[in-house]
């Protein structure tokens, strides 16, 4: 297979590097710094499929760093100097401070120093490619896809590349979020945070949504949309966006004639009411007919209808398929069956559905494959039933996913009292999207908002933004009460939690930090208060196998 090369090299200190093209047999070992982080951890395992060298550091052993060595891996705990003296090329990301002794060590010896994207760059140039973009719905859209073409893919879509942030729950078990795949495409998340998924040249570019999300980075709102302006412009084949967002139907409103002719938006609006895309096709989501868990039926037709929480039409243009166009009707319709709830998750399945019919799969087969995805990895993911209490726990980080994700457990727990865990993820976009996260969380009946997630940020710099900023935002909205308050103190936030539920509620731990791994405590304090086991196979139609 020819490798495409890395066509920026990249340096945090700011000083001159030589400018190179890489291709991955040039790269030499190659040394990742915080090898345990989701996106660092899929590249460093595809490299190794593919028999480069690796090594890599992080702070402390994890499941990914073990995994990691398994594989092959050369891992160090702890960040030195001396970690990357036996690497040719040294791998970062933009989490990464200038400071930090192996950047400084790798800058000393002259090593070549690539940006994670650039390495993600190189491995999309040498597949047909597919990146998922968008500020929520990328891990699971891409998920969506890869899981396709695994299970129903032909030809030269079977056994994908795949980088995705996460793991992805399907009937065969728990699958890792990256694969070096023999096939000819590549699906991977374009990371939007710090800008660099501008670089990608996609065969496939999807756009979920365009929602401001990263201000720190881009300052400003039209800044924000003007990379995914620019992100769209790469796809050298088709693009794939959301036309229920009004950023993304703005980036598809972007688009110059040819452009339009290549791109698909899906949406659950009548298509009359988008006149303004010109030759943009337009993919309808039966929205009308998407219905909650508790009103379906058990038919001969689907006879276990009660594991799909979501049932919709896609009505797809026939000129999509080449197959289809010379059929009688300008449309053809498919009907699909979902495991994860949500309309949201019916437009994340309308574009990875979308997507694969423009790789050349059959509408039949795409619907079949999808069926077998279970949920990405945090995504409402259930974790036990305690006591008649469930547990789920969501990656939701910014106030739309937040609002969605309560949304979808409304439909799908009708009846049950919703209690909320959520940590901030970053204390610039508690900062900035305080009003809003105080809003979607008061969809939830109870919530404690814990201390602030920090990732790459420190508190000294913002010293007024605090675990109390969304509850004192509620009391400023005119929406504040008992229903939410602040605890800085995350395992004790999780023991109040646990004890204040009762049978037939639902408690979900909300974040994208560290909130995970309150769940085993939970479940515990679930366990000494009720006296109860979990419940055996306590929906495994959201959970996959075990």
């Amino acid at each position: 297979m020819t490798q495409g090369s890395v066509s920026v090299i990249l340096d945090p200190t700011s000083q001159p590097i030589t400018y190179a093209k890489a291709h991955l047999e040039d790269l030499g070992r190659t040394h990742f710094i915080g090898i345990g982080g989701a996106g660092m951890s899929v590249l460093a395992e595809m490299m190794l499929e593919q028999g480069v060298d690796v090594s890599g550091s992080d702070r402390e052993e994890s499941v990914r760093t073990n995994h990691l060595a398994k594989l092959g891996a050369h891992i160090y705990y702890g960040q030195r100097a001396e970690n990357v003296r036996g690497a040719k090329t040294v791998v970062w990301s933009s989490a990464i401070k200038p400071d930090n002794p192996e950047i400084q060590e790798a800058v000393k010896e002259g090593k070549y120093l690539v940006h994670r994207s650039d390495i993600l760059a190189l491995l999309l140039a040498s597949h047909r490619s597919v990146t998922v973009a968008g500020a929520h719905g990328k891990t699971t859209t891409s998920a969506m896809i890869a899981q396709i073409l695994e299970t129903a893919g032909s030809g030269n879509l079977v056994d994908p590349s795949y980088a995705i942030g996460g793991s992805v729950r399907t009937s065969r078990g728990v699958i890792d979020g990256g694969h070096a795949g023999h096939g000819d495409v590549m699906i991977a998340e374009a990371d939007e945070s710090d800008g660099s998924f501008e670089k990608y040249h996609p065969y496939i570019a999807v756009i979920t949504n365009v929602e401001a999300d990263h201000l720190d980075h881009y300052q400003t709102k039209d800044a924000f949309q003007q990379a995914f302006v620019q992100y769209a412009h790469h796809a050298v084949g088709h693009v794939v966006a959301c036309a229920d967002d009004p950023g993304a139907l703005a980036v598809l409103r972007s688009l110059d004639d040819s452009e339009k002719r290549r791109a698909v938006a899906y949406t659950t609006q009548d298509p009359t009411q988008l006149p303004d895309l010109g030759a943009v096709r337009i993919v309808r989501i039966g929205h009308e007919s998407v219905s909650a868990k508790g009103e379906q039926v058990a038919s001969e037709e689907s006879p276990d209808a009660a594991n799909f929480p979501e049932h919709f039409t896609l009505t797809f243009p026939a000129s999509l398929i080449p197959e289809y166009e010379t059929q009688a009707e300008p449309t053809f319709s498919v009907p699909v069956e979902l495991r994860v709830p949500g309309v949201h998750n019916a437009r994340n399945a309308a574009a990875a559905i979308t997507t694969c019919l423009l790789l050349g799969m059959r509408p039949a087969d795409a619907v079949r494959g999808i069926r077998e995805f279970y949920g990405a990895a945090r995504r409402f993911e259930i974790k036990g039933v305690v006591g008649g209490v469930t547990l789920i726990d969501d990656y939701a980080h910014h106030p739309t996913e937040i609002a969605a994700l309560l949304d979808a457990a409304r439909r799908r727990y009708p009846q049950a009292k919703l209690r909320v865990v959520f940590q901030p993820h970053l204390f610039s976009r508690t900062h900035f999207f305080a009003s809003r996260f105080a809003q979607a969380l008061h969809k939830a009946d109870d919530v404690i908002v814990t201390g602030i997630y920090p990732a790459r940020e420190k508190q000294e710099d913002w010293p007024d933004v605090t675990e109390r900023t969304i509850p004192d935002a509620a009391d400023q909205q005119g929406i504040g009460g008992g229903w939410i308050s602040a605890e800085p103190d995350m395992a004790k936030a999780a023991q109040d939690i646990a004890a204040r539920a009762c049978p037939g509620d639902v408690i979900f731990t909300v974040g994208a930090g560290s909130i995970t791994t309150m769940d085993d405590a939970i479940l515990a304090a679930l366990r000494d208060r009720f006296g109860a086991a979990d419940a055996a196979g306590a929906d495994t139609e959201a959970n996959g196998a075990a």
